[in-house]
């Protein structure tokens, strides 16, 4: 990593702000804040370190934020605790490189925590274990780690979807399931060698068996296939729930709450039971052009709904017991599954795909249900784009270890929104800034990526 002066990064926070290798902590913080970026710093595989600015804050007094010093008073002092806590608060004791620097005229720590060797992860408070007690770098933030991300230090060649499931059999397989992976796949490949296979050697090739005792269904065996009697005694909270709501909001009354519809059974059947109801629900239209005879449908494109449900069923962390949300607003479809993404919210939808559930995934792919190349957010992307709808949103949240996608079901731009805009006339907007407001009001939020 290069080696800065406080002042160089000093300006490079006010230039680009804190991104995944530069932290200012102006002093108010705690002494455990410190130590999450030192721990996230040092664990962060190929970031190399980064560098924390002690003395050093972001100034929210102003309409346009800026970084500003605030002087330590007593320099050797705060070096001292700093250095004593590296060494005794973690599993293993942290060497950070600190200096005392000057920025206009007021002294400050500079603080280069280097990233520890893969032999030494992951770093964790002692008192805390792991893996809640450990820190990744995601972005500009500090996050606490998950049994997945324990995966990424250990090296663990075994994902979570090959996890025997003790009890289980040949008799826990649907038929119904299998049938429906033949017919798929001979649709892809009707000379796949693997529509050949018998029953138990077509679950043995798609590594859905237990590698140790070949009659024991694994965790992608039971999920991908599994009866809906197997699934509910040995993971009763593995299921969907679809949800309508009345409104625009999460249960604004009382008196009116929300009608649910509880779905369980194998992924390969429950997928196309998820789209009929929601594509019952759905409002449908037709336009038809003044120069054509070919009327179109107009409305929530059906590719776009599987692929948001399709990414939900696929990379859902099955560590979690409880189910997949999806809920059905007046001007919206929301779609909550547990786990968040492993690929970074400013990555989706570029080339490359990172999942959870590697066997599982490649059973989607193979029937031409998904994709592994990352190209599904594009794609839901341009088929919304194409329907003249608002783009999907998607929010990444590992705090919660979930992942939530929204499909406006709203055309841009309609009479009652340019009614609406015309409040802002004055302002000179741009067709940009106009439907940024439209996609606020809707959803309350919006995104970069949006």
């Amino acid at each position: 990593m290069t080696d800065y002066s406080a002042l160089e990064l000093f300006d490079l926070l006010n230039e680009q702000d804190e991104c995944d290798w530069i932290e200012a902590k102006g002093g108010h913080e705690s002494s455990h804040s410190v130590m999450e970026t030192v721990c996230a710093f040092a664990n962060e595989p190929g970031l190399g370190g980064g560098y924390i600015l002690l003395g050093v804050a972001e100034d929210r007094s102003t309409p346009f934020p800026k970084y500003i010093t605030i002087n330590i008073a007593d320099p050797d002092k705060s070096q001292k605790d700093f250095v004593s806590q590296c060494s005794s608060m973690f599993n293993t004791p942290v060497r950070p490189k600190v200096s005392v620097e000057r920025i206009h005229g007021d002294t400050v720590l500079k603080i280069k925590v280097d990233e520890l060797p893969d032999s030494q992860k992951p770093l964790y408070f002692s008192s805390e274990g792991l893996p809640s007690g450990a820190y990744r770098r995601v972005g500009p933030t500090d996050q606490r780690c998950t049994e997945d991300d324990l995966r990424v230090f250990y090296k663990d060649s075994q994902s979570y979807d090959q996890v025997p499931i003790t009890g289980t059999g040949l008799a826990d397989v649907d038929e119904t399931a299998l049938n429906r992976y033949r017919n798929l796949r001979e649709k892809v490949n009707p000379v796949a060698e693997e529509l050949t296979y018998s029953d138990a050697e077509l679950l043995e090739a798609l590594g859905c068996l237990n590698k140790q005792n070949k009659s024991e269904l694994n965790l992608a065996g039971l999920i991908l296939f599994g009866s809906s009697k197997a699934l509910r005694s040995f993971y009763p909270m593995l299921r969907v729930d679809y949800i309508r709501v009345p409104g625009k909001t999460w249960v604004p009354d009382p008196d009116d709450r929300f009608t649910t519809i509880d779905m369980r059974g194998p992924l390969l059947t429950l997928l196309f039971r998820l789209i009929d109801a929601i594509n019952a629900d759905l409002p449908k239209g037709f336009l038809l052009p003044d120069d054509s005879i070919q009327a179109t449908a107009v409305g929530l494109p059906t590719k776009a709904l599987r692929e948001a449900i399709v990414n939900a069923l696929m990379h859902r962390s099955y560590r979690e017991h409880r189910p997949i949300q999806i809920i059905r607003y007046d001007n919206r479809i929301e779609i909550i599954n547990p786990g968040y993404s492993l690929k970074s919210e400013e990555r989706l939808g570029e080339p490359g795909s990172e999942t959870r559930n590697p066997f599982i995934a490649a059973v989607f792919h193979e029937t031409n249900l998904a994709e592994t190349k990352g190209s599904g957010i594009r794609a839901m992307r341009r088929l919304m784009a194409q329907a003249h709808l608002a783009p999907p949103t998607f929010d990444s949240d590992r705090n919660s270890n979930q992942f939530t996608s929204r499909l406006l079901l709203h055309h841009f731009l309609d009479k009652e929104d340019l009614e609406w805009l015309a409040n802002f006339e004055s302002l000179n907007l741009t067709d940009d800034q106009k439907q940024a407001l439209i996609f606020v009001r809707e959803v309350g939020a919006i995104d970069n990526q949006t």
